[in-house]
């Protein structure tokens, strides 16, 4: 990542444009063309810096659903395990965790139906079950990853976090 890739990871978390091109009109204020922030972002995405570039959207608004969910996988298999539960659309993301539930991802479906069918796909696919854990209450929760360049070059995300309701 240069300093540009860094600048675009930080800037376009939050307050992407909505308008007829959104892309120019983030790209102007990044400094740089519509076409080469466009160009960047795929390439962050295809190199899997990037695992999505979208909106979030509250579903249940919608009719749809979410819902949290862990497995616990064993070491040897995250990899392989983390590809097949990322792999699906509906996967809004995905972390590791240190404790026997080591891997813990939200599902957002278009309805409990599709929940269930995403789920029984991610347990196809990893021979692994999966746990859901309802939502009792809901946080909003403010989350900024910073792009950091430290002196060996290596490009981190530093991340910050706040409950904000």
């Amino acid at each position: 990542m240069d300093e540009l890739d860094r600048v675009i990871v930080d800037r376009l978390q939050t307050g992407f444009p909505v308008c007829e091109r959104p892309f120019l009109e983030a790209a102007r204020a990044l400094g740089t063309t519509e076409d080469e922030l466009i160009a960047r972002i795929d390439r962050l995405l295809r190199a899997g810096t990037l695992t999505r570039f979208g909106p979030l959207f509250q579903v249940e608004r919608m009719g749809g659903a979410f819902t949290l969910a862990a497995m616990s996988v064993p070491p040897a298999e995250f990899e392989h395990a983390a590809a097949a539960v990322n792999g699906l659309p509906e996967v809004a993301h995905n972390y590791a965790r240190e404790h026997p539930l080591n891997m813990w991802f939200v599902l957002a479906t278009e309805s409990a139906e599709a929940t269930a069918d995403a789920i029984d796909r991610i347990e196809a696919r990893t021979g692994l079950p999966v746990l859901t854990f309802p939502k009792e209450r809901e946080f909003f929760v403010g989350l900024d990853l910073k792009a950091v360049a430290p002196a060996d070059g290596e490009m981190r995300l530093a991340e910050r976090a706040q409950v904000l309701g």
